[in-house]
């Protein structure tokens, strides 16, 4: 399959940087794989075989496998991205941005089981090109703290966190630009309905100008998170 995009062209993250950072000392694989990104549908995500994310869990590796390809979707006119990692999503938000697919300033409602809203190590400048901020992307922001640097530039005026059963319910009426992390339906968060929370999200997708979907390899075992893809975008 052809790549789109001139940096994602899959390579290996061979340096403690991004999300190799993790544990990088006491870890017996030191590079991880980051996968081409190419135009496709959803029904063509793979499993990959390649190690995407490599932490120490109970002083034990474990080395986690993720996608084949990263996937961009033109869905009548709305993107959408598929792909492992989270952090990733800066960059979409960014090509999507200057495709003018959205205008700053949308709500960003962010469905997953964490806030990802730590605090980066710095800070991107405004000015910032696109090799700058693809190499931000991926060496300075990991899969918990890549959300306050797209507020921070203006590109969502608010994020709306949605992680609870208190939250699921919440209805919108204006565009948005609508972040999906699967782990959202892991084993942790089973006290939510299954359904209710696919129902929930289709609502969002059609408010949504932008779609990112990450498969978060670390907290979500991928054949099911491709799976439940399939039963989300059907």
């Amino acid at each position: 399959m052809k790549t789109i995009d001139p940096h994602y062209t899959g390579f290996y993250l061979e340096q403690p940087l991004g999300n190799n950072r993790f544990s990088w000392e006491r870890r017996s694989v030191k590079k991880i794989w980051v996968p081409a990104l190419v135009e496709g549908h959803p029904s063509q995500l793979k499993s990959g075989s390649r190690i995407v994310f490599s932490e120490l869990e109970e002083e034990r590796e474990c080395n986690h496998t993720g996608l084949e390809f990263f996937i961009f979707w033109n869905n009548n006119g709305v993107p959408v991205y598929f792909f492992d990692n989270h952090n990733h999503a800066f960059y979409f938000w960014h090509r999507s941005l200057n495709r003018g697919d959205f205008s700053p300033g949308l709500p960003l409602v962010h469905v997953d089981q964490h806030s990802d809203m730590r605090r980066p190590p710095e800070w991107l400048p405004a000015n910032a090109d696109d090799r700058e901020v693809f190499d931000y992307t991926g060496q300075v922001l990991n899969v918990g703290n890549f959300i306050q640097p797209a507020l921070r530039l203006g590109w969502f005026r608010e994020v709306d966190i949605v992680d609870s059963s208190q939250k699921i319910n919440r209805r919108y009426e204006q565009p948005l630009v609508l972040d999906l992390d699967m782990d959202f339906f892991a084993p942790e968060m089973d006290y939510i309905d299954r359904a209710l929370k696919v129902a929930q999200i289709r609502k969002w997708l059609r408010l949504a100008r932008c779609v990112t979907v990450a498969t978060s390899p670390f907290f979500m075992d991928q054949q099911e998170a491709i799976e439940l893809i399939g039963e989300i975008f059907r």
